[in-house]
């Protein structure tokens, strides 16, 4: 028993995670939250081998598991997206290549005066360790602006108004950390771990 209640407790404490991303705002975002539920991260500059797919889930998890098999380290992969009504979900899980090419005028421009601009943003964190992976999913809804805004934060930040709110994002950039899809999923993970 004594064994069983030793090995309980240093899982509960897991020791440092991989985070796999080159996004320096990703991390601070998920250190933050996982720091509330004692969880070291370690950002790794690599997210490995990256799929074609238009599902994040399985974008996360097929990354997080080669990963994990190149590492053999518990780790973390993240993948987000952000879907527009009216586009059909565009740019989903290509928002990143979008964002480099068109940036957040292009996104703009697509809409036009279109009255339906609603959208969500969807993160979805793959926890992979020894034998296991774990999804953990974040979704917020609200609206894409008719301008780009200043402020803080990055990616469509600028753009993306949260449903209950007049601004957006990069605006709101305290009230972002809480609510946001990236967080929402850290969360769920944070707790995960805590209580596994």
């Amino acid at each position: 028993m004594k064994l069983k209640k030793t090995n309980a407790k240093r899982i509960q404490n897991p020791k440092t995670i991989f985070f796999l991303t080159s996004n320096k705002s990703k991390f601070k975002e998920a250190e933050k939250i996982l720091n509330k539920f004692g969880i070291k991260i370690i950002s790794k500059n690599s997210k490995g081998i990256e799929i074609q797919s238009n599902s994040l889930e399985e974008i996360a998890r097929v990354c997080a598991k080669k990963a994990y098999e190149s590492l053999k380290r518990p780790l973390i992969v993240e993948d987000s997206g952000l879907f527009i009504d009216s586009l059909k979900g565009f740019p989903g899980p290509y928002s990143s290549y979008v964002l480099k090419t068109v940036g957040c005028k292009g996104i703009l421009d697509l809409l036009g005066q279109k009255r339906r601009r609603s959208a969500k943003f969807i993160a979805v964190v793959a926890y992979a360790s020894k034998n296991k992976i774990k999804i953990f999913k974040g979704v917020v809804n609200g609206k894409i602006s008719k301008k780009i805004f200043k402020g803080k934060g990055f990616g469509y930040d600028p753009i993306f108004i949260p449903n209950g709110y007049s601004k957006p994002f990069s605006i709101l950039y305290s009230i972002k950390e809480k609510i946001s899809h990236r967080a929402l999923a850290f969360e769920k993970l944070g707790k995960y771990l805590k209580g596994e």
